[in-house]
């Protein structure tokens, strides 16, 4: 008998043609394996339990049970790493977002509706994220997510006069070796910026639902996702946040208290309006490293704006974006940078690369990273 080391996938979606499409990217994958179907929820359920799959591909919208109730079942009963395929209504944004947080790892975005033909389109996307799902630890996937109302806000408020979170091992530096160090001004112009892929709705969740409302800054967030997701990110985020949160527009003025979150396929950068700075969002500039918006785009360009102390924050995701970005913020003005660690990053990737800077200041866990952000803003 043969054994194979590769990684066990299974496919649930409601269409034969669908189910037939996605396995044949899978063919001759030296990582990948299609060990199985399923063509409804409750059909998944059965197969993961039987089959036991290192991965599972899901149809957001499927008939008898479809992925999003599926998904929460699997969450409880057996937790898989889960990678949805969604449509790019509304209604499939909405349900792919809900999906993050029930504990989907990541999703694809169909191109064309509920068949799509020309998913080949997106072939190297799920194929990437199916082989970066497959190595997710069960355990991150579980940690409790529960949806934080506004008034919960006032609690963590509160407790910004407790002692700051205890700083990881994994500290790369000892502060004053890094270069342009100057003293942390109190009184000072400043800006937060957040960076994060995979898993980042989750973690962007986590973050930002527990910024106060009079925090004295604005917020510039690059979530990789494909247009539409990322203005049903923000109203989700908006509805359960004591800041404002909004998909950036043209033109927008920066304000206190706003989370701006550039829209997919557009990079986010900013242009001097007098004493303040005001939003352009550029699809001039290809994507960088496949991504637009791109963190290090954006990093480097508010790496042009001196009179604002930055806090740059980097979570979860695959790849190295914003590392490169980073470097050119620290060369420039005063930065203090935070990193997600590895023990709650769904993927120890973007901020791994930062790590490897040796110019993050501080490497916290998810849960802490609001209240460090906030040590600096006082």
């Amino acid at each position: 008998m043969r054994f194979s080391n590769k990684k066990k996938l299974l496919i649930v979606d409601d269409s034969a043609f669908m189910r037939k499409l996605v396995g044949d990217f899978f063919d001759g994958n030296l990582n990948i394996e299609v060990v199985g179907t399923a063509r409804n929820g409750k059909d998944a359920i059965e197969k993961i339990q039987q089959l036991q799959p290192n991965v599972v591909t899901m149809d957001v919208e499927m008939p008898e049970m479809n992925g999003l109730d599926a998904l929460r079942e699997i969450m409880n009963q057996c937790p898989v790493p889960v990678v949805m395929l969604s449509s790019t209504t509304k209604q499939g944004t909405e349900n792919t977002l809900a999906a993050m947080e029930y504990g989907a790892v990541d999703f694809v975005a169909k191109t064309s509706g509920t068949i799509s033909l020309d998913l080949h389109k997106i072939k190297e996307e799920l194929v990437q994220k199916v082989e970066a799902a497959a190595n997710i630890s069960v355990t991150k996937l579980k940690r409790p997510m529960k949806p934080i109302h506004r008034k919960e806000v006032v609690k963590v408020e509160k407790s910004l006069n407790t002692p700051p979170p205890t700083i990881k091992k994994q500290q790369p530096v000892e502060l004053t070796t890094l270069p342009n160090k100057k003293e942390w001004s109190r009184t000072s112009r400043k800006i937060i910026l957040i960076g994060t892929s995979t898993g980042g709705p989750r973690a962007l969740q986590e973050v930002i639902t527990k910024i106060p409302e009079n925090v004295r800054a604005p917020i510039l967030i690059v979530q990789h996702m494909p247009a539409g997701f990322t203005k049903s990110l923000a109203n989700r985020l908006d509805q359960l946040s004591n800041i404002h949160v909004k998909e950036a527009e043209q033109g927008d003025i920066l304000k206190d208290g706003v989370a701006y979150i550039a829209p997919g396929g557009y990079h986010l950068r900013l242009r001097k309006i007098g004493t303040t700075y005001g939003i352009v969002l550029d699809q001039t500039e290809p994507p960088r490293s496949g991504h637009r918006p791109s963190v290090d785009v954006m990093f480097e360009d508010v790496s042009n704006c001196p009179d604002m102390d930055k806090v740059a924050v980097i979570m979860t995701g695959m790849g190295q974006d914003g590392a490169n970005g980073l470097k050119e913020l620290k060369k420039s003005g005063n930065v203090r940078a935070i990193a997600e660690s590895a023990d709650t990053c769904i993927v120890y990737g973007m901020p791994k690369a930062a790590v490897e800077t040796q110019l993050v200041d501080e490497v916290v866990d998810v849960e802490d990273i609001a209240q460090t952000i906030m040590k600096y803003m006082y």
